[in-house]
């Protein structure tokens, strides 16, 4: 029978109003607080756009990956072709018969946004950039970015080159938890291949310069910017004192300066308009279900780690939970098995679902204690139902 226990006493309430949506003037946007794997806005996140110069984090993953299966080292070279030497737009500055560095070509992308470093890259790990767009689309689809199709490396515009916002906060999401000693790069500002990169050419992230007057840090990751794709960003930051950590993905932007004060806007709206809650402690008992046959009559059900959930700073009703379990549980019980779940409903929020376990090992009953729980069955059978 599935039994649901209310959790009153375990609930914390806040007081005012709830929080309300961020207004976007952004054409698509997805923005993810990452320690709570919460969506805190959603605006045409699958719609596929031209993604610009932000596609390059798919590039840089394809070539974290290859550093990962020691494919490449960071003190390997790569040559540079005709065409990475031709290409427009942003540019490291390589050129025929330089061996950059795959360190200096990490530099390259990221800070400079090298459209050349990409197709460096691209001719380096795959031979061709069309062998390279065509491994960087099946390992999207692999990756869940179902909404992403590679025409080249760099994002150069293509009608058949399309992320969508949700997709590039996945591979954002993805660089920072996957490769954590790499992800350091995406906070630099300056780099200067050869001393040939103008000062304009450096980092064009405006939250690297932002910082939300202490409250948070940006750390990443990437902008984006054609005449079709307006401007964009990726974005992450993180609060200090609770260690939070938003990603966003902003794009369609009508200027530089709109991107801007749109990317700052959203991290305070992420940080402030939001608050992470500790609930209970890892092995509080929760509540207890009853058991079948065995050495005693309950277990403790228990959550294996804290409980903190993301909710409206302003919530008005605070949140509630339940313990549903199907019971009563058949002896014997391992400690840490799972037996139900505790089902938490934060305002604004998505409903959470977390396992509940069993606090202690319950084992069969004796004898006596079988014989007298099966007496006990066979006089509810013969009694029948209480009329």
């Amino acid at each position: 029978m599935l039994k649901r226990l209310f959790l009153s006493a375990l609930i914390l309430a806040a007081a005012a109003l709830p929080g309300r949506a961020f207004e976007t003037s952004a054409r698509a946007a997805w923005v993810y607080d990452l320690t709570t794997q919460t969506v805190l806005l959603d605006k045409n996140a699958d719609m596929p756009i031209p993604p610009a110069s932000m596609s390059k984090l798919m590039t840089l993953n394809m070539l974290f990956e290859a550093l990962e299966r020691g494919q490449v080292t960071m003190d390997t070279t790569f040559g540079v072709s005709e065409k990475a030497w031709k290409m427009g737009g942003s540019k490291m500055f390589v050129k025929p018969g330089d061996r950059p560095t795959v360190e200096d070509l990490i530099h390259g992308i990221i800070i400079n946004s090298g459209n050349d470093a990409c197709v460096v890259v691209a001719e380096g790990l795959a031979g061709t950039e069309e062998a390279f767009a065509q491994q960087m689309t099946q390992r999207a689809q692999q990756l869940g970015m179902t909404n992403s199709r590679f025409a080249n490396s760099s994002g150069w515009p293509d009608p058949g080159h399309m992320m969508s916002a949700r997709d590039l906060g996945l591979i954002a999401v993805r660089l920072i938890t996957e490769f954590p000693d790499l992800y350091p790069f995406f906070g630099m500002t300056g780099f200067n291949y050869e001393g040939r990169v103008p000062a304009n050419g450096n980092n064009r992230n405006p939250l690297l310069r932002a910082g939300g007057d202490g409250d948070w840090t940006a750390d990443g990751l990437k902008t984006g910017h054609t005449e079709e794709a307006g401007y964009g960003l990726v974005g992450s930051a993180i609060e200090p004192r609770s260690g939070r950590r938003i990603v966003m993905v902003l794009s369609g932007l009508g200027s530089e300066s709109a991107r801007a004060q749109e990317s700052e806007a959203v991290t305070n709206w992420a940080f402030r308009q939001f608050a992470l809650r500790t609930l209970v402690k890892g092995a509080t008992r929760l509540a207890e279900a009853e058991v079948h046959m065995g050495a005693v009559p309950t277990v403790g059900l228990v959550v294996e780690r804290d409980l903190s959930v993301l909710m409206p700073a302003l919530a008005q009703d605070g949140v509630t939970a339940e313990a549903v379990y199907s019971g009563p549980i058949n002896a014997p019980i391992a400690a840490g098995q799972t037996l139900g779940e505790l089902v938490v409903t934060v305002p604004e929020m998505p409903e959470m679902r977390l396992p509940l376990l069993a606090e202690t090992e319950v084992p069969t009953g004796g004898f006596t204690k079988r014989l007298g729980v099966a007496a006990g069955d066979l006089v509810a059978r013969v009694a029948g139902p209480a009329s």
